[in-house]
């Protein structure tokens, strides 16, 4: 079982080293202004953090400092004792909580910097375990009409919708063969005949991105894993539900706003839209655990119904929290508040990377589905899937 208020070393270390490069820029966590140069000195320090980011469903780590208290006297088994009487954090949850912290200093280094973790988990799943060192990105979206085209270590084609297309050092893509079949293309982004065109990209919320389309001109690339790979690993659910993690990070910061304010000028007005989303926060907070429980304790099942149950619930939180805090404070911090700014606009495309109906769709045939395995073989059987 891992212990949610235990304190995460790794997430308390690169906390210091990005809060002391805000402080040399003579600013705070609470109102920051986000530059360029800022973005691009923190994103430095996440990447130089990635090789101790832990993967998902990669087992537990043992929490420094919360040994059990032994009493005076009793030295005999201490130091055997020590080791065991540490508890122990998922480290997928210390994954989703190193995610959601970054979310809730700036959604574009977020996505940049998921992306990246992505990618490395991908190319540890599929076998693949001599990632050159430098900035990743993952590049999945399809249905260009110039696709992706390999050939005896060339690609040639198209690829839209590539977050971070001028910063990084390497794409990890997919394409689909001759076959139809899903493959990962891994492309060293320093090469020449790379044409990048941000041109389409004319979001408001999300614009720092740097979103483009790349069209790749009989580029080298490598071919990793087995074809369907990418799809079919139990990775690829356990990574949405990192970007769930952004999701809420973002939130849980605009939420802190509301909390804030109230300390600051206490009305019954905040107090109730701050108990309605707090309500909510803490819910979604806690199947964040719950889901973190399901992957370390199954890490070889994909938890698809779980995850897609945690994105929808997220989405559904976001939204409430931009409206009731909206309601709460008015306009000035939209108009006054630089960061409360960018992290509402951002947050609101950010979470349309959920597909709605189309998830609740799948949801519900997945409820189905499972609502008959559980009750098929059982001799204690459930009314429903929901049963306490």
């Amino acid at each position: 079982m891992q212990v949610p208020d235990a304190k995460n070393a790794l997430l308390i270390n690169i906390k210091s080293a990005i809060e002391e490069v805000i402080q040399a820029e003579n600013q705070t966590i609470g109102s920051l202004a986000m530059t360029d140069k800022l973005r691009r000195e923190i994103l430095t320090i996440l990447v130089g953090y990635s090789d101790e980011i832990p993967h998902p469903a990669s087992g537990a780590r043992a929490i420094a400092g919360a040994e059990n208290v032994i009493s005076e006297g009793d030295t005999t088994n201490a130091q055997n004792n020590k080791q065991a009487s540490k508890p122990n954090q998922s480290n997928t949850l210390i994954r989703w909580q190193v995610l959601a912290y970054v979310s809730s200093l700036d959604l574009t280094l977020a996505k940049w910097f998921e992306s990246h973790l992505d990618a490395l988990s991908i190319l540890h799943e599929v076998g693949y375990d001599k990632a050159p060192q430098g900035l990743w990105a993952v590049w999945a979206a399809e249905g260009h009409p110039d696709p992706i085209r390999y050939t005896e270590g060339k690609i040639s084609g198209s690829k839209a919708w590539c977050s971070g297309a001028n910063l990084v050092d390497y794409g990890l893509m997919t394409y689909r063969d001759e076959q139809g079949q899903a493959q990962l293309l891994m492309v060293d982004m320093h090469q020449s005949d790379i044409d990048i065109d941000n041109n389409a990209w004319q979001a408001v919320g999300m614009q720092a991105t740097d979103t483009a389309t790349i069209q790749f001109h009989e580029v080298d690339a490598i071919n990793v894993g087995a074809p369907n790979a990418y799809l079919e690993r139990v990775g690829f659910w356990h990574g949405a539900a990192g970007v769930a993690a952004c999701w809420y990070g973002a939130a849980a910061r605009i939420a802190n706003y509301l909390i804030t304010a109230y300390q600051h000028k206490p009305n019954d007005y905040k107090a109730m839209y701050l108990g309605q989303i707090s309500t909510a926060l803490a819910v979604t907070q806690q199947y964040f655990y719950h889901i973190a429980d399901l992957i370390e304790g199954e890490p070889l099942q994909n938890h698809e119904l779980a995850i897609r149950q945690l994105r929808a619930n997220v989405e559904q939180v976001a939204r409430q929290v931009m409206e009731k805090v909206g309601q709460a404070l008015g306009a000035a911090p939209f108009c006054g508040n630089a960061h409360f700014a960018r992290l509402t606009a951002d947050l609101a495309v950010f979470i349309r990377q959920s597909h709605g109906a189309f998830d609740l769709q799948k949801i519900g045939e997945l409820s189905s589905a499972f609502d008959r395995a559980t009750n098929s073989d059982s001799t204690d059987r459930q009314d429903n899937i929901w049963q306490l």
